[in-house]
């Protein structure tokens, strides 16, 4: 097992994480009130974190060589320090850990093992009269295995964050790329025959021009009926590219809490729904899951679509967060608005301490009039004043 060993001051996390654990410089001291010691040995461990400080702090902002020499001179740090009856001891559990913040795992097991070995054999060689040698050892073993083991932890939590933001990169510019072509086809499809006939009609108009300019007449209404029809194809084509719909949706909420490490589980129907009422329901959802990453603190996500008795459609959106949603912000209020626009209704559930859940509900009559009417531009998930999911800071 191979740990990748960037400089972790490029992961506040784990930066974070060792600049709190300088805390533990404070057992250096602690042995030194059991037993009556001298002002000096007071100075020398003083001095002694002194010259610890910047050597730690230049472990993390180093490359692998100068960590080596640097974790060796932390540790000299501690085995010049045991023989007075100083907690030298922490130095060898801070070498522990920077050991395995960089180190293949066997090595890092070896070099560990190996300076705990000599930290034992010093303290049971010179400290005969100090306490209890052995035990002091296997306490400061017994620290430095559990810090070893934190530390690798923390490294490999990091490198699956790290393999995930990857493996989200790659799965958007997948889906860009797939989208684009899939573009590039269909105005082919759309416009390739439509312009071709354009062209040979006008062709034909500038030859009968001269010769019968009521036929020349006739082919250039032709052209401007052909013309029309492309620009209305076009412009459904584009609102089709705008709105998403529910599943697209789904995989975009599922990408953007992924990274979150929220779960989600969804469930649809095979209900045929008006392209007016998906686009509201999709923005709806999108704007759901932005709102549980944001606040609600869920480890979990549902989303249910399902047709009820008369005929009607709910979607649920549900999470186990912490709820207590008393009042409704920009979200759900336009959230309800569009709702209402396709004659559909919001239901709002949110205990304190019992998560969220939105209750999407569109009645039969209201999806039988969705149907007879165009899909406005304004509700579709993929206008430009609404900011897509993946561009809201999720990963």
């Amino acid at each position: 097992m191979r740990l990748p060993g960037p400089p972790l001051d490029t992961h506040d996390n784990l930066l974070g994480w060792h600049l709190a654990s300088l805390l533990y410089l404070s057992f250096v001291f602690i042995p030194l009130f059991s037993w009556p010691a001298p002002w000096w040995i007071f100075v020398l461990a003083t001095c002694s974190v002194l010259v610890f400080l910047p050597m730690y702090w230049a472990f993390y902002r180093g490359g692998a060589k100068l960590r080596l020499w640097l974790v060796l001179a932390v540790a000299a740090v501690g085995f010049a320090t045991v023989p007075f009856g100083i907690g030298g001891g922490t130095y060898l559990i801070f070498a522990a850990g920077m050991i395995a913040s960089f180190l293949p795992l066997r090595r890092g097991i070896a070099l560990a093992i190996g300076l705990f070995a000599i930290f034992g054999v010093e303290s049971i060689m010179t400290l005969p009269a100090v306490g209890m040698p052995v035990f002091s050892v296997m306490i400061h073993l017994l620290v430095g295995s559990i810090v070893f083991t934190g530390v690798l932890a923390a490294r490999s939590r990091e490198r699956r964050n790290a393999e995930l933001r990857l493996t989200q990169e790659e799965v958007r510019r997948l889906a860009s790329l797939a989208e684009r072509e899939r573009i590039g086809r269909d105005l082919h499809d759309l416009l390739g025959h439509t312009l071709s006939v354009v062209v040979l009609k006008s062709q034909l108009a500038a030859r009968l021009l001269e010769h019968d300019k009521n036929a020349a007449q006739d082919q250039i209404c032709e052209v401007e009926r052909v013309a029309r029809e492309a620009l209305t194809q076009v412009r459904e084509a584009v609102a089709g590219i705008r709105a998403n719909g529910l599943q697209a949706e789904l995989a975009a909420a599922r990408l953007a809490l992924l990274g979150g490490e929220i779960s989600l589980d969804h469930k649809l129907a095979p209900v045929d729904i008006p392209l007016n009422v998906e686009a509201v329901l999709a923005l709806a959802l999108r704007e759901s899951v932005t709102n549980v990453l944001r606040h609600a603190r869920a480890r979990r996500v549902d989303v249910e679509l399902t047709q009820d008795a008369r005929g009607g459609i709910v979607l649920l959106i549900a999470d186990d967060g912490r709820g207590g949603v008393s009042g409704e912000g920009h979200g759900l209020t336009g959230m309800r608005e569009r709702l209402r626009s396709v004659g559909g209704m919001l239901e709002i559930e949110s205990p304190n301490g019992a998560g969220t859940r939105l209750s999407l509900l569109v009645s039969r009559e209201a999806l039988a009039a969705a149907r007879r009417l165009p899909a406005p531009a304004a509700t579709l998930p993929g206008a430009a004043r609404e900011p897509a999911l993946l561009e809201r800071g999720t990963a």
